[in-house]
């Protein structure tokens, strides 16, 4: 069993910046890749930003150059900083963790962001 705890989410203005976290035990921190997917009522859960031990990341086209993903070492959490939001960036944003890219993740409870004036 992984466990990963959510922290952060909202409602924020379009324009505005958000930060996501995620906390996990230290051999899943240290082994694990970890990022957030999201998810719109309807829809599949797609892919935001991955980041893994040796601290490459990846994002989707999307959200390139306006979320950072990144590795609090002590802390043992993954953090997403989220700027210049947009309306279509609403969702519920999932934390996971997986071995491999190719991996089954594991899964956080999910936290809802939401971009709306």
């Amino acid at each position: 069993q992984v466990h990963l705890a959510e922290s952060g989410g909202g409602l924020v203005q379009p324009g505005g910046s958000l930060e996501l976290s995620c906390s996990t035990t230290p051999n899943i921190f240290n082994i694990y890749n970890m990022g957030w997917y999201r998810q719109v009522p309807g829809g599949q859960r797609e892919l935001v930003a991955e980041i893994t031990g040796g601290e490459n990341t990846r994002y989707a086209d999307s959200v390139q150059g306006r979320f950072i993903i990144s590795r609090d070492a002590p802390k043992k959490t993954v953090n997403l900083r989220m700027t210049s939001l947009k309306p279509e960036d609403t969702a519920v944003y999932y934390c996971f963790a997986r071995r491999s890219i190719e991996a089954t993740p594991w899964w956080g409870q999910g936290t809802q962001v939401t971009i709306s004036a």
